[in-house]
């Protein structure tokens, strides 16, 4: 189950995103953002429940939006926590934690924490971004080594992606319609795209909510049972919180679904 449980943070599915999609119609960069009127706020907490093919309970991840500054600037700082329980941490015990920390004017990325323990697999790395430079540092913990890395303009890391995408006016996407967005993870930059399906009605544990569907593009194989093996929901509100994650798999499938929140930064709309 390698590389399974790391969907705990949701988007750190990205690892795996495949470079033969079409291309995008709309760079995510160039859609207006929603001014400071932020999407999150300091205080939001989400944690959701994971389960492996409908019945076994796989564990729980949380994200929490707290706040910071640096340089004199005011940031976010987000942690992304998972851990594996039940029957599944018994053969594949996990224990992830990803931290971001961006800046509320641009919301991009100066710091990106990635410390997991994955089944014995272990990960300490930390980089370091310099916009002005267009440079990353990263630092790997574990193997005490130090490298430089060029990067683009509006380069995201894993957990900032999806908080940033959370800021963006959506409500002019059409179905059919392809995001992009630039992402540096293990040592380069990834163009992940996201392919926007429509609008549904989502059941949660909270009752029905209005939902944006999105379908990543992630690259069959050892892991992902085909392109279109990974489905997200977002609430469509103000929040633009995630709701409901499927993904197929090589073996079997996985779920997560809202199970608890507090603190967001606006109404949550829940039909009935």
């Amino acid at each position: 189950m390698k590389n399974i449980i790391p969907i705990f943070i949701f988007l750190i599915a990205f690892t795996s995103i495949g470079q033969s999609v079409q291309k995008s119609n709309e760079p995510i960069s160039k859609i207006k953002k929603t001014s400071q009127n932020f999407a999150f706020q300091k205080g939001e907490w989400l944690k959701f429940k994971m389960s492996y093919s409908n019945f076994l309970n796989a564990g729980f991840s949380t994200m929490e939006v707290r706040e910071t500054t640096h340089n004199q600037k005011e940031a976010f700082h987000i942690l992304g926590k998972g851990k594996s329980t039940g029957i599944v941490s018994l053969f594949f015990n996990v224990t992830d934690d990803y931290q971001t920390f961006m800046y509320k004017e641009s919301l991009l990325p100066y710091r990106f924490i990635r410390k997991i323990d994955e089944g014995g697999y272990t990960k300490d790395e930390e980089i370091l971004f310099n916009h002005d430079k267009k440079e990353a540092i990263v630092k790997n913990h574990k193997h005490k080594t130090v490298d430089k890395h060029p990067i683009g303009d509006d380069i995201q890391d894993l957990l900032s992606s999806l908080y940033y995408l959370r800021n963006q006016n959506l409500t002019n996407l059409k179905a059919g319609d392809e995001l992009e967005l630039k992402m540096f993870l293990d040592k380069e930059t990834t163009n992940f795209k996201l392919h926007f399906l429509g609008k549904e009605v989502v059941k949660t544990k909270f009752g029905k909510v209005n939902a944006l569907k999105f379908r990543p593009m992630v690259q069959a194989g050892r892991v992902f049972k085909a392109q279109e093996s990974l489905t997200i929901w977002i609430s469509d509100d103000e929040n633009k919180i995630p709701l409901l994650i499927k993904a197929s798999l090589a073996v079997g499938s996985l779920r997560a679904d809202l199970d608890q929140y507090r603190g967001l930064a606006h109404p949550f709309n829940i039909i009935f």
